[in-house]
C-alpha cells in the first residue's frame, strides 16, 4: 500500500474540486452571489446581508457589553431616585449631558434598546437561512467523488485483486459502521461526517437568542428588596413593608406573590480557635411563613444560599446584627421609648454602630417638648483595654456604650433621614460633671442617668437581627439553560471536524483493481490525513488486500492509474 499528501496551496481545478468542496459551508448561497446594481433594492440586500453577516453580530454584542458599563457605573434613576438626585447636585456639568445621552436610564435608553433590537435581528437573520440550507445538507446526499483524487489534502492509492463491486460494498459497510453517511455513488463511495459541527453551531447562535431574551424577560418583570428584621419581627410581601425596592420597567404591586413570615430566632456560630477563629460556622434564621392571605403556618430555616421559595419568589439570607433593646425614660420615670434598636456592623467582629432616636413624648426637665437622640456603639464581646471594637462576634461579653444627645432632630422637615446616622446640626450634647460630652458603657440590665433630672435610659437586652433580600427574577431557569446551551454548542462547533471520505475502486489496464481513496476536511486539521489512513488500513486488511505491482509502469493516461509522484 503507498500513501502521499499533497500540499494544500497547491492549486485545485475548479471543476475537479467544486463538488467536493461544495455544502461544507452553511453559509447562505445567495451571500456567495455578486452584489447587485446599487439602487433601493441594492441598498437594502447590501444592509441585510451587512446586517446578518457573523462580523455585525460580534460587533453589536460588543457594543451592548459596552453599553451596560454606564449603568453599573453611573445611579440609574429606576433602581437609586437618592443616589441620581445626588449625582445631579455634584455634578452640575455633566448631569445635563448625561440626561441627553440617556445614561441615567441606561437600561431602557433608544440607543441601548436600539443596540439589543439589532443584535436579535442579526442573530436571527443569520440562524434561519443557516438552518434551512443544513436541513437541506442532511436531506440531500454527500457529493460524489471528483475527478482527480489525489489533488485532494489527504489522499492514498493501492492495488488490490479484489473485484471493484466488493471493495465499493466492503468501502461502504466500514464507513457505515464509522458512523459515516455513506453511498455509492458512481465507481466511487461518497461519505460524510461531523454533522454535529454545524449544530453545534446552530445550537450555539439559538442559545444566545434565548439568553438574551431571558435578560430582557428578567430585567423588566424582575423585583427585588430587602427587610431587616428583629428577632420577634414579621415581614408581609407589600411594598410599604420593604426597607428598600427596586422593581422591574414592568412590574407592577400587584406582581408580587401573597405571603408573610417571622423571624422567631436566629442562630450564628463561630470558630472559637485556630487562625479561624471568629469565622462563622452557621447562620441560620428560624422562621414560621405562611403562603397567601389565609395560608396555614409552616415552619422552616433559612440559611445562606438555601432561601425560602414561594411561587417563584425567594427570600434570602443576607446580613445578621444586633439590636439592643432599650428603655428612655423622662425625669418623671415614664417610658417614652422602649424596642430594639438595630445597629450596623463595621468589621467581621460585628463591631457595631447606629443612632437610637426618640421622636415624640419626652419632655426635659423644664416641661419643654425635645427630641432625643444617643450614639450608640456596640461590642458582643467586650475585651478589657480595648474599648474601641470587639474582640469575637458572638455575644460573650456585649457592652453598649451612648453619647447622649437633645434638641430637634429636624424630621419635621419632611426632609428624608438615614436612621444609622446623626445630624448634629439642631442638637446639642449632654454635659458629664467635667463639662465633656457625657459617655458610658452600659452592660445588659444597667442604667444611665442623664444629668439635672432629664431621664434615663436603660440597656435592657440584646436581640439578633436578620436582613432578607426578597427577590422575583423570571426567565432565570431560560437564561441558565441558554448558557449551557452555547457552552455546548461553542465547544461543537471548535472541536468537531466536518470532514468528507471518498474511494474509488475502478479496474485497471491490467485486470486489476486501482483503490482510491481521499479526504477533506472544513478546515485544514491534521486528523483528516490520520483518519484516512486508518480507514485505509482496515480497508486494505479486511476488503481489499494488496496486489503485487505490475511489471510495467501503468499508461499515465489511465485515469485508473496511480497519481504521478505517488509512493510505492
Amino acid at each position: 500500500m503507498s500513501n502521499t499528501t499533497t500540499d494544500h496551496a497547491e492549486q485545485v481545478e475548479e471543476q475537479d474540486l467544486g463538488a467536493a468542496g461544495s455544502q461544507l459551508s452553511t453559509t447562505p448561497k445567495e451571500e456567495l452571489a455578486n452584489v447587485p446594481a446599487m439602487g433601493v433594492v441594492g441598498w437594502a440586500r447590501w444592509f441585510w446581508r451587512q446586517l446578518t453577516s457573523m462580523r455585525v453580530a460580534l460587533l453589536l454584542l460588543l457594543l451592548l457589553a459596552l453599553g451596560a458599563i454606564p449603568g453599573s457605573l453611573i445611579p440609574q434613576s429606576g433602581t437609586d431616585e437618592t443616589k441620581v438626585a445626588d449625582f445631579r447636585d455634584r455634578h452640575e456639568v455633566l448631569a445635563p449631558i448625561y440626561d441627553k445621552l440617556g445614561l441615567f436610564n441606561v437600561y431602557s435608553s433608544v440607543w441601548f434598546s436600539a443596540v439589543y433590537i439589532l443584535l436579535f435581528v442579526s442573530l436571527i437573520g443569520c440562524i434561519v437561512p443557516r438552518t434551512w440550507q443544513f436541513v437541506g445538507q442532511l436531506r440531500g446526499r454527500p457529493p460524489g467523488a471528483p475527478k482527480r483524487l489525489n489533488r485532494l489534502p489527504a489522499y492514498t492509492t493501492w492495488r488490490t485483486e479484489a473485484e471493484p463491486e466488493q471493495v465499493r460494498e466492503a468501502a461502504l459497510a466500514l464507513l457505515k459502521k464509522r458512523r459515516f453517511r455513506a453511498h455509492v455513488a458512481g465507481d466511487a463511495v461518497a461519505a460524510e461526517k461531523g454533522y454535529l459541527r454545524e449544530v453545534g453551531n446552530l445550537a450555539f447562535h439559538i442559545a444566545l437568542i434565548v439568553m438574551l431574551v431571558a435578560f430582557a424577560w428578567g430585567q423588566l418583570f424582575k423585583m427585588e428588596g430587602n427587610k431587616l428584621i428583629v428577632e420577634g419581627g414579621g415581614f408581609s410581601n407589600t411594598l410599604t413593608q420593604y426597607d428598600d425596592f427596586k422593581p422591574g420597567t414592568l412590574f407592577g404591586t400587584d406582581d408580587l406573590t401573597p405571603f408573610s413570615f417571622n423571624l422567631k430566632e436566629f442562630t450564628g456560630t463561630y470558630e472559637t480557635s485556630g487562625p479561624n477563629k471568629g469565622t462563622p460556622r452557621t447562620y441560620q434564621a428560624d422562621l414560621t411563613y405562611s403562603e397567601g392571605a389565609y395560608g396555614e403556618d409552616r415552619r422552616t430555616v433559612v440559611k445562606v444560599n438555601k432561601p425560602l421559595e414561594i411561587d417563584g419568589t425567594k427570600v434570602y439570607l443576607t446580613a445578621h446584627g444586633y439590636a439592643p433593646v432599650i428603655t428612655v425614660r423622662d425625669g418623671k420615670g415614664k417610658v417614652v421609648f422602649s424596642d430594639a434598636v438595630p445597629l450596623l456592623p463595621l468589621d467581621s467582629n460585628v463591631t457595631s454602630s447606629g443612632v437610637i432616636k426618640v421622636y415624640d413624648g419626652y419632655k426635659n426637665a423644664k416641661g419643654v417638648s425635645e427630641q432625643l437622640a444617643f450614639q450608640a456603639a456596640f461590642l458582643p464581646t467586650y475585651a478589657a483595654g480595648n474599648e474601641v471594637s470587639s474582640s469575637f462576634p458572638a455575644l460573650i461579653n456585649p457592652v453598649l456604650n451612648l453619647e447622649p444627645y437633645h434638641g430637634d432632630l429636624g424630621v419635621n422637615a419632611g426632609i428624608p433621614q438615614n436612621v444609622y446616622q446623626l445630624n448634629k446640626k439642631h442638637m446639642k450634647g449632654f454635659k458629664d460633671s467635667k463639662g465633656k460630652q457625657m459617655r458610658e458603657n452600659l452592660r445588659p440590665g444597667e442604667t444611665m442617668q442623664l444629668p439635672n433630672g432629664a431621664g434615663s435610659v436603660t440597656y435592657e437586652d440584646t436581640k439578633e437581627w436578620a436582613n432578607f433580600q426578597i427577590t422575583r427574577q423570571p426567565a432565570s431557569g431560560w437564561a441558565l439553560a441558554g448558557s449551557v446551551a452555547a457552552i455546548l454548542g461553542l465547544a461543537g462547533s471548535l472541536f468537531i471536524q466536518r470532514r468528507r471520505v471518498w474511494v474509488r475502486a475502478v479496474q485497471g489496464a491490467d485486470g486489476v483493481t486501482v483503490v482510491e481513496m481521499a479526504g477533506l476536511g472544513r478546515s485544514e486539521s491534521a486528523k483528516v490525513p490520520e483518519e484516512l489512513g486508518d480507514l485505509a488500513g482496515t480497508l486494505y486488511e479486511e476488503g481489499a488486500p494488496g496486489a503485487p505491482d505490475p511489471a510495467e509502469d501503468p499508461d499515465p493516461t489511465d485515469p485508473a492509474a496511480p497519481a504521478e509522484g505517488a509512493e510505492k
